[in-house]
């Protein structure tokens, strides 16, 4: 419900109950005639904007409550105005503000007991009681305020961890990436250093050794095909993905990779990252020799993909491709998936 609409809302309540009560006549008061319900309208004119001016809507409604007692009306609903503010006052400020707000309205509501008192004919509670009821709503107030702001905190809380579960997920991709950079690094380094020794072999031996010249250039040819190309495409969505996805669809990229250069024996491979409002799709197709599908898993690295991608409710395809090679499919929902 909008602010005002819940404070006209309020203001008819309170305005009806007030006004049911100063509309009765008791002998021998001066109840329903003009003043009484001139500060009954500038009651509830005041409540309309209790949220916006809580402490000097306490102000007018208190004076409006002190004015009936002193005029000489003794309903029961007549503080019901004043609370309404105190209780404003007390949940939309502060533990400060509160205090000084009780410790006024009960002095101010002490003293006006104190002056009607002596109406041997209207007589007013007793003063301690009459300083005591201005004190509920703020406690109250206080109560509710208190409440929210402990809910306030634990949001905070909750957006906090979940932001460092964010960033660290993210930092581990970044640790993740660093270090298979390093590797590919090390392996190419090592693959190039050894096909130059080996073709240095295999020109000093080429007069000499035919046979030693022979197995030196067929350890070159060997060592150049472990080498893939990769063709990359990438159409993302525009938006950022959960640290959970981004680091599952790096290991599936990963993991399919790895699987290429060690059992597929293909010279190229096609890796497709598609995204959308909802989901992450990912596939990676190579071109090597036909070869049969995995009855568990075992010898393709299939394992982690098929543990990975269900715990972020995503789907999971794979297999051979007619023709010759292998593709792997996997779909992560982007939205709503787990930390």
């Amino acid at each position: 419900m909008p602010p005002l609409a819940a404070d006209l809302l309020v203001v008819a309540v309170v305005g009806l109950f007030t006004g049911s009560d100063l509309a009765v006549n008791d002998p021998g008061s001066r109840q329903a005639d003009a003043l009484s319900w001139a500060l009954f309208a500038l009651s509830l004119a005041a409540l309309v904007v209790r949220r916006r001016r809580p402490v000097p809507v306490a102000c007018v409604t208190g004076a409006a409550c002190a004015g009936w007692a002193l005029y000489g009306h003794i309903g029961e609903l007549l503080n019901l105005p004043v609370i309404v503010a105190l209780y404003t006052v007390a949940v939309l400020g502060d533990r400060r503000r509160t205090l000084w707000a009780g410790v006024t309205a009960a002095v101010v509501s002490g003293a006006v007991a104190l002056i009607v008192g002596r109406d041997v004919v209207n007589p007013q509670g007793l003063p301690v009681l009459e300083m005591i009821w201005p004190l509920v709503p703020l406690l109250l107030g206080e109560a509710e305020r208190t409440r929210r702001e402990l809910l306030a905190e634990y949001a905070a809380r909750a957006e906090r961890a979940e932001a460092e579960r964010e960033r660290e997920a993210a930092r581990r991709v970044r640790q993740e990436r660093v270090r298979v950079a390093r590797e590919i690094h090390d392996i190419l380094a090592h693959t190039v250093s050894a096909m130059t020794v080996q073709a240095g072999v295999a020109l000093d031996a080429l007069d000499t050794a035919p046979e030693v010249s022979r197995r030196a250039m067929t350890q070159v040819r060997a060592s150049g095909k472990e080498a893939v190309r990769v063709a990359l495409r990438r159409e993302p969505s525009g938006g950022a993905y959960p640290g959970v996805v981004e680091t599952t669809a790096y290991r599936i990229v990963q993991e399919a990779l790895t699987n290429v250069v060690k059992h597929s024996g293909a010279g190229r491979v096609a890796v497709s990252l598609t995204g959308a409002d909802a989901h992450l799709e990912i596939e990676i197709v190579d071109d090597g020799p036909p070869r049969p599908e995995p009855s568990t898993g075992e010898g393709y690295g299939l394992i982690g993909m098929r543990e990975r991608v269900p715990a972020v409710g995503g789907t999971l395809t794979y297999g051979p491709v007619p023709g010759g090679g292998f593709r792997v499919h996997a779909v992560l929902p982007t939205e709503g998936a787990p930390s």
